[in-house]
């Protein structure tokens, strides 16, 4: 990320979320709370632990009320905050330290902190909820003493949000009739304030260096396509800017239709989705179907697995809503490692990005393999959607065979495997020999293509799709489906970028998945360009040295496309 200056103005780059245009002035999220005093109280512990018990369940309550009025991620997000204020262990924490002579909010502010950090150190899932209890901390403090939570700014007119980062609480209740836009100095584009703004459709750049130094009253353009906050824009760039989206606002309305290039080539777009709840919603959106059905929300904050009964009723719920031979991807429970469970694997690992997760952690408990392929099956015999089933982390051959031999067992048609793993990319050619089709997870793709740990602050500058690396593994994996015949499809957040979409297409991609907040803007992009265009952007890309200039140079090349007479683009584009 950086910061550029010219003679005009100030320019600030981060990683952008969709394509979305805002122009406004910025109002700054206000400041966290300060650090508790740490004097000795002069309330009884009794008196203490009382304050701490109502605080808490007042903030539980707030958060289930939120939650209860969204829906998707930032539901499950809010639910998980509330049951992180109420944790057991956290409040016989806090209740130690009134114990030892501490005030409330003093106990409160060093028991969060303390499993703060134990989350930042398990790092992966666990270590991405860490900035979810610093927010639920910070409630309960502010409830302890009688003040507001520190949160959005309340204004009468629109304006552009700018922050250090955006609690999930905040993010999933803005008001989209005030909040124009969203500036962050932290996060990627796999953060949860990321995942959350594009859900929501929010104009968004996060991760932005300097962001710091704007000030309440700055009149800035967002342009989450390219990445960029314009400080003090011109009248020109400003008209230029308005102009867009304006555009922007006419092409989308157009309604909602299949994917497709602008040759006619189709390309399905489906809906990653977490729970059967966003069905409706992603239906609403234009999707075709689904292409990730995450089926953790079923095992997670669990004790015990769920039962054949319990699973079949959420399968057949969300089947039914896409009944008619639609296609739904469903993913089998991707655990272990960065989302431990104590009846799957619990064990403590040193490096558990590459431990036993996925596949491997269920191949470990085939048990519960088992009884989700029966509930699979039992819930595709009493529904009318094409039902695809797939696994999670597989790294050879040999784990492919397995899979897909187990779910033939249990009758399922349609069996393959996702492709996370850069051997998994480079064997695809055999892979698809044995599966019935691959899909493509770009975020733990780029993860372990690049080394670098996906919610890792430090290392996010590599944590990047456009890559080209990772778009030659992409490659690889298409070009494999070409000669087998077999559907390659993308999942990963990648497929939510609407230029990067097109790459991938022209990598050989037959289908994309994603957020269903995304499916207009990259139906949108796709009908902009043909086949060949998009195959003549794909090899830009992968002749460049970086992710940086992979995205400046296809974005050039892909300006000329769209600005050339279409009799001639069908021409050069091949």
């Amino acid at each position: 990320m950086s910061i550029q200056t010219n003679d005009e103005n100030t320019v600030l780059r981060g990683a952008g979320i969709g394509q979305g245009v805002a122009v406004g002035t910025v109002l700054r999220m206000s400041a966290p709370l300060p650090e508790p005093s740490d004097q000795p109280s002069s309330r009884t512990p009794h008196e203490e632990k009382a304050r701490v018990r109502e605080a808490v369940a007042a903030v539980a309550a707030d958060l289930r009320e939120r939650a209860s009025t969204v829906e998707g991620t930032a539901a499950d997000v809010l639910e998980a905050q509330s049951m992180m204020a109420e944790d057991s262990t956290l409040a016989d924490d806090v209740a130690s330290r009134i114990d030892s002579g501490r005030t409330a909010e003093r106990a409160v502010f060093e028991g969060f902190a303390v499993f703060r950090d134990m989350l930042k150190d398990l790092g992966g899932y666990m270590g991405e909820r860490a900035g979810d209890l610093d927010d639920v901390s910070q409630r309960v403090v502010a409830a302890l003493q009688g003040q507001p939570a520190p949160g959005v700014p309340q204004s009468d007119q629109p304006f552009v949000l700018v922050a250090h980062d955006l609690a999930p609480a905040d993010t999933a209740l803005l008001d989209l009739t005030k909040v124009l836009g969203l500036v962050t100095t932290e996060g990627g584009p796999t953060s949860h304030t990321a995942i959350l703004a594009r859900e929501k459709s929010i104009v968004a750049i996060v991760g932005a260096a300097g962001a710091e130094r704007l000030s309440d009253g700055d009149e800035v353009i967002v342009d989450a396509a390219a990445g960029t906050v314009t400080i003090s824009p011109t009248e020109d760039q400003r008209s230029a800017a308005l102009r867009r989206i304006e555009e922007r606002a006419a092409a989308l309305s157009g309604g909602v239709e299949p994917g497709a290039l602008a040759d006619g080539t189709a390309i399905p777009l489906l809906a990653n989705l977490g729970s059967a709840e966003g069905a409706e919603a992603a239906l609403a959106a234009g999707a075709e179907g689904v292409g990730l059905f995450r089926t953790e929300f079923l095992f997670l904050d669990q004790r015990m697995a769920p039962t054949v009964e319990q699973q079949r009723e959420q399968y057949v719920k969300l089947l039914s809503a896409f009944g008619g031979g639609r296609k739904v991807v469903v993913r089998v429970l991707d655990a272990g490692a960065d989302k431990p469970l104590e009846f799957l694997n619990d064990a403590h690992e040193d490096n558990p990005a590459l431990g036993l997760r996925g596949l491997r952690s269920l191949r470990a408990n085939e048990d519960i393999l088992r009884e989700q392929l029966t509930a699979l099956a039992e819930a595709d015999a009493r529904t009318d959607a094409d039902l695809w089933v797939m696994a999670p982390m597989v790294s050879t051959i040999e784990e492919t065979r397995y899979f897909t031999e187990l779910g033939r067992e249990y009758g399922l048609k349609t069996v393959g495997v996702m492709v996370e793993v850069p051997s998994a990319a480079l064997l695809a050619d055999r892979i698809l020999q044995v599966a019935d089709f691959a899909s493509i997870g770009t975020n733990d793709l780029t993860q372990y293509t690049l080394a670098a740990d996906r919610l890792l602050g430090s290392v996010a500058g590599f944590q990047d799709p456009w890559h080209p690396a990772v778009l030659r593994l992409i490659g690889e994996v298409g070009a494999a489906g070409a000669a087998s015949g077999k559907p390659v499809g993308i999942c990963g957040e990648a497929a939510a970028d609407p230029l990067l979409a097109v790459v991938l297409v022209g990598l050989g991609a037959t289908t994309l998945s994603m957020s269903p907040a995304a499916l207009a803007d990259v139906r949108l992009s796709l009908k902009r360009y043909t086949l060949g265009e998009a195959r003549s952007l794909a090899e830009t890309a992968l002749a460049a040295d970086g992710a940086a200039e992979a995205r400046e140079a296809v974005r050039a090349a892909a300006d000329r496309f769209t600005t050339s007479p279409a009799p001639d683009r069908n021409e050069t584009a091949q």
